[in-house]
């Protein structure tokens, strides 16, 4: 399993109640493709440096997770079908995930 971050820029005219239902669905294919969501950190509403589909503002959220190659694919697919999601990035952050000792 490797760790891997994605960071999505979400409109400014999502509401809380839909920014969290969005943020619930990306979590749930995560975890329904052998995956596990690490972390999940709202950054807020930032200025943007350009605008994106003119908006200056974007609510941005970070999801890290670890979860095999194939599940990135899928999370990404279903992040570019999503309403209100204006921009994203995913980043591999570690070759392998140290497995936790119980």
């Amino acid at each position: 399993m490797r760790t891997f971050e994605t960071l999505i820029l979400l409109s400014p005219e999502l509401t809380t109640e839909n920014r969290d239902t969005l943020l619930a669905s990306f979590t749930d294919v995560v975890n329904r493709f052998e995956g596990k969501v690490v972390a999940v950190d709202h950054w807020g509403m930032r200025d943007l440096a350009y605008p994106v589909r003119k908006q200056m503002r974007g609510y941005y959220v970070r999801l890290e997770y670890t979860a095999p190659g194939e599940t990135v694919a899928e999370l990404e697919r279903i992040i570019r079908i999503s309403d209100g999601v204006y921009k994203f990035i995913t980043v591999k952050l570690a070759e392998n995930a140290e497995e936790e000792v119980a």
